[in-house]
């Protein structure tokens, strides 16, 4: 078989080209009003599957903010109001950083080792999140503000104003191959313009992630700015039936802190219709990850499980609304004996250049959901948690072999031994 791999590019293209507005200018009238700021024209009303019950939700919403530490968010007069109307989950934390991994982590389940934000691919053969969902016809979409065409492959996009507003790094389903190279499946990564087409036309999807722009989640900008996005945009449709029903459950969160010295905890909360008037004001200390957006969707609706970190019964704790109601157990640790959550550099993973392990296929799991786990197709089944060669320095060994004659032919000599001969030419390639 042909080993399948991820392409990492180095080019980082700074997000700042113009300066930073000091404050939020709204686009349009309404959040669900169309405008030329957002670039790409609408596609149209999107095509659902029939809406598929879940246990205590049938909407799922998540919305991702950036790089905040939990206090910053938590004083902030406008959180302080939408935390009156949910529940403040008080031990969420991301799992490492930067951003992009956190990003990869909460549709597929791992980050694989990643540690920046380069420009990456996913093989086809790794799963998400999407492939579960749709084992079970529950229609799925993401927005993503200023992406300029349905299913943009770019690294980022420049708007006329010389700013660039949107990056490919924190547009999850972006960067598996399994969605962007399926045409069906990349016409459902969709812009804020088709946002407002489809929630005026309620036609929005049972499982949505949105993403604002660089300026109104943070990353570019401070929390007073995007506190001023969520007044305009979140508050309004939190009092629109075509966005927010009965049985929407809406996630609130930021990818990771910004103090990377401490554990990883990131203010989030859970609002929509879907709280009881007895939960609205309350705190949540269960002790959360993004990888509890994956466990709590498939406890919901009974799906099956990737195999990775959304089985991980100390990292996957189900949101108490829905595990108090499937009689889900969560463990039971305490903030003084979390996982270190801070991490980053030093995981294994297929996307760590300095502690090299292939894509492994999944682990046969038994997920929160009760059905199987997923296992994409031409997945090697032979490789996996307990056939795993050991981390390789990739970077190391190119380095050795600097300077020295035939220095890509070496380092492929090295690399073939670990990987095998299709992939030892494409790596020695990417690192000379």
């Amino acid at each position: 078989m042909v080993i399948k791999y991820s392409i990492l590019l180095g080019a980082v293209v700074g997000s700042v080209s113009a300066s930073v507005a000091s404050t939020f200018t709204a686009p349009a009238a309404a959040p669900t009003d169309q405008s030329p700021f957002y670039v790409g024209t609408s596609n149209g009303t999107i095509t659902n599957s029939p809406n598929v019950a879940g246990v205590v939700f049938d909407r799922f919403i998540q919305i991702w903010l950036e790089n905040t530490d939990f206090m910053q968010a938590r004083t902030n007069p406008s959180f302080q109001n939408l935390s009156a109307q949910g529940i403040l989950l008080s031990s969420y934390y991301g799992v490492t950083h930067p951003s992009e991994p956190n990003y990869i982590a909460s549709v597929g389940g791992d980050f694989f080792g990643l540690a920046t934000d380069v420009l990456t691919s996913i093989p086809n053969n790794v799963s998400t999140i999407i492939d579960l969902l749709e084992a079970k016809n529950i229609s799925w979409s993401t927005y993503q503000e200023n992406m300029p065409t349905d299913g943009y492959a770019g690294y980022n996009y420049t708007n006329s104003d010389n700013y660039t507003y949107y990056a490919r790094k924190h547009n999850p389903l972006a960067i598996y191959n399994s969605i962007s190279q399926d045409t069906t499946r990349a016409s459902r990564i969709r812009n804020f313009n088709d946002f407002a087409v489809d929630v005026g036309n309620n036609s929005l999807s049972q499982w949505i992630f949105v993403t604002p722009n660089l300026r109104n989640d943070a990353h570019d900008t401070t929390i007073e700015y995007v506190a001023s996005w969520l007044d305009y945009w979140l508050v309004p449709l939190l009092q629109n039936p075509n966005f927010n029903t009965a049985r929407t459950l809406i996630l609130l969160t930021f990818d990771e802190n910004e103090t990377y010295t401490i554990n990883n905890n990131v203010f989030s909360l859970l609002l929509g219709g879907v709280i009881p008037q007895n939960l609205r004001n309350t705190t949540d200390d269960t002790f959360y990850t993004h990888y509890s957006t994956l466990s709590t969707v498939q406890n919901n609706w009974g799906l099956g499980n990737l195999g990775r970190q959304d089985a991980n019964k100390t990292l996957a704790n189900v949101f108490a609304l829905v595990a108090d109601v499937t009689s889900y157990e969560n463990n039971n640790l305490t903030t003084n004996s979390l996982p270190s959550l801070n991490i980053t550099g030093t995981i294994p993973g297929a996307l760590n250049p300095d502690a090299y392990v292939p894509y492994l296929a999944p682990t046969n799991s038994t997920g929160t959901g009760g059905g199987p786990t997923f296992f994409a197709p031409n997945v090697n089944m032979s490789l996996n948690a307990s056939t795993a060669p050991a981390p390789v320095n990739l970077t190391a060994l190119a380095a050795s072999s600097s300077g020295k004659s035939g220095t890509r032919a070496s380092v492929r000599v090295g690399i073939q031994t670990i990987v095998g001969a299709a992939f030892a030419a494409v790596i020695a390639g990417l690192l000379l």
